[in-house]
């Protein structure tokens, strides 16, 4: 079976565009491909005007917020900002672009893009900011919110154990979104913390199949705020 680990370098320079969607797993700290993320801020000149689908905004000094510093994130679809105030200070400046989303609903519109749903219908946010310029539907003498899915143009998520072929698994809730996001971008780099040989992983066990991944990249140690 193909063997799809390179390195981090590779997979980036491969996969990442300057303009593209990136959907970007994890919350809090689980999930979150800090390896991968590192690389792209790290080279803020060569990526940028980057739309970012994210639960959260990260805290200050990690993750996404190495990019969001930068400026090298036009837009952010998230659920949750409150751990982060400077990107609270910068969406309030005008600096970048908050779109924001209640968290069910981000998930179910990320699954409906990996499932092929154009796009789904729920009654919550109606009579909200949420509801503003969505169209509705009425069904069963109930109005319901329009809203489309959401894909993206490449998924960075990170896993507890990947084999060679990129079959992924998770431990718990490190799970979060990755695994939908694995699912509704054209390409997938998944970083992982454990790289095994194919076969190790039972079939059973397995939450992202090898059929949506493109790259498999060894995680770096977790990194401390500010470095």
């Amino acid at each position: 079976m193909l063997d799809r680990v390179t390195t981090v370098e590779n997979a980036v320079a491969g996969y990442v565009r300057s303009g593209q969607t990136l959907m970007v797993g994890g919350f809090g700290r689980g999930g979150v491909p800090f390896t991968t993320l590192h690389l792209i801020a790290n080279h803020a000149d060569k990526y940028r005007d980057l739309t970012l689908i994210k639960n959260d905004a990260n805290e200050p000094g990690i993750g996404i917020d190495l990019l969001l510093k930068q400026g090298q994130v036009k837009k952010l679809i998230a659920t949750h900002i409150g751990l982060n105030p400077e990107f609270i200070r910068q969406m309030n400046d005008g600096e970048v672009e908050c779109e924001l989303i209640p968290q069910g609903i981000f998930a179910e519109k990320i699954r409906a893009g990996g499932a092929g749903i154009p796009a789904i219908m729920t009654d919550i946010g109606l009579g909200t900011e949420v509801a503003q310029g969505k169209a509705t539907y009425e069904l069963d003498g109930k109005t319901l919110l329009i809203e489309p899915c959401m894909r993206g143009d490449v998924a960075l998520v990170c896993a507890d154990i990947a084999d060679k072929a990129g079959n992924a698994w998770w431990c718990g809730s490190n799970r979060n979104m990755c695994v939908v996001m694995g699912t509704a971008c054209k390409r997938v780099i998944v970083e992982a913390k454990q790289i095994v040989e194919t076969g190790r992983l039972k079939a059973e066990d397995i939450h992202l199949p090898s059929v949506f991944v493109d790259a498999v990249v060894p995680a770096g140690p977790l990194p401390h705020r500010g470095n």
